[in-house]
């Protein structure tokens, strides 16, 4: 596997891993460890959607 590759996929694993994990906090008070749920939601969407999209770009 390349390192990229490899990058791609911790990404999208961590994004989206953030990603829900923040918006179960902003339905369920108190679940994002003391952070703001809306800050855990957005960096969890960046890292996702950066993930999905080095994986799309290296694919090739």
């Amino acid at each position: 596997m390349k390192s990229k590759q490899i990058l791609a996929i911790v990404f999208t694993v961590v994004g989206a891993i953030g990603l829900a994990v923040g918006v179960m906090a902003i339905f369920n008070k108190g679940m994002a460890f003391g952070q703001n749920p809306w800050g855990v939601s957005i960096i969890g969407g960046i890292f996702f959607l950066t993930g999905m999209g080095l994986l799309r770009t290296v694919g090739r």
